[in-house]
């Protein structure tokens, strides 16, 4: 029989403070500990072009110079990395699952992301933001590059001092949503005492703005629409239960009269302290205007102090 290939999680980090909150909240997921996982580091490093000048005897001195400053990042990131990975040895990772790569920049650091990522991992882990204090390797903006660009696995963006704690599965009853349920039941099926919720947003109206007239468009099928969606989280419910959650450990609730469907998402999530939203890269709607973009982005901007995984 043939062995089931150990899952993969490429945590991109930067060497900034921030990166241990991140690595934090993955040791805190039972789960990810049977898997591999590669603290992946991107670095500017001095251009090839640059080091050739050194040949030049004017130029020797400050390419010198250049070297001996990324001999010196390399040397701190190395130095981060030991301590991220005893982040997760002392959480109980398999010291043979961690792998740590370092890598010279070669066309930009989420886009040397993506390529290691395209290298068959199940998550892309990365923090929201970064703090540190070599700006020159901190992530920054490069969260929302990886929303826009990774549409092949599953994109964790974790917040400052995230608790994995409770998940809250946002739902819009299409196929495409039934994978972020897939991706959770695949996940967390034995982890125990997982809480999870499964909700579902309805807006009654939809204000739109058209030469100068506001047009109310009311929304007539919201029985028909909470009838259709019970029938889906029943669906979704039997898929956790299959795969090991407890029946009394999922909720379902639906959310109507709500302006903002991302809104009234992360109210939901802040208001019952659920550390992690799961959102379909979709976008929660099958508007074509909702494809990427609008719901999915607006919960990751709006949920700073959540983790939020993009299933694709």
């Amino acid at each position: 029989m043939k062995a089931k290939k150990q899952k993969k999680i490429l945590l991109a980090v930067d060497g900034s403070d921030r990166s241990f909150e991140t690595v934090r909240y993955v040791s805190l997921i039972p789960p990810f500990r049977n898997m591999q996982v590669v603290l992946f580091y991107v670095y500017r490093g001095v251009p090839q072009n640059y080091s050739d000048l050194g040949k030049a005897p004017q130029f020797k001195q400050s390419v010198r110079s250049a070297r001996i400053w990324e001999e010196r990042q390399k040397e701190t990131l190395q130095e981060h990395s030991k301590m991220v990975k005893q982040i997760l040895l002392d959480a109980d990772f398999p010291k043979e699952a961690i792998t740590v790569k370092i890598r010279h920049r070669k066309k930009g650091i989420a886009r040397d992301i993506i390529k290691e990522a395209n290298e068959g991992y199940d998550f892309v882990v990365v923090g929201r933001k970064s703090t540190g204090k070599l700006k020159e390797i901190a992530l920054g903006s490069v969260a929302t590059k990886l929303v826009e660009k990774i549409s092949f696995t599953t994109l964790v963006v974790v917040g400052k001092s995230v608790e994995p704690g409770k998940v809250l599965l946002a739902l819009d009853g299409s196929k495409s949503s039934l994978r972020a349920v897939d991706c959770v039941a695949a996940t967390l099926g034995d982890c125990e005492a997982c809480e999870t919720a499964l909700v579902h947003v309805i807006r009654d109206y939809h204000p739109l703005q058209k030469e100068g007239q506001q047009l109310v468009l009311p929304d007539n099928g919201i029985k028909e629409a909470k009838m259709s969606i019970s029938a889906f989280f029943d669906e979704a419910k039997n898929l956790l239960i299959k795969s090991g959650f407890e029946s009394n450990q999922i909720s379902t609730e639906i959310i109507t009269g709500a302006y903002s469907r991302a809104g009234a998402i992360v109210k939901k999530a802040n208001k019952g302290e659920y550390g992690t939203i799961v959102v379909d890269r979709r976008g929660l709607s099958k508007v074509r205007d909702f494809f990427i973009g609008r719901v999915t982005n607006k919960v990751i901007q709006m949920a700073r102090e959540k983790a939020v995984w993009v299933v694709t």
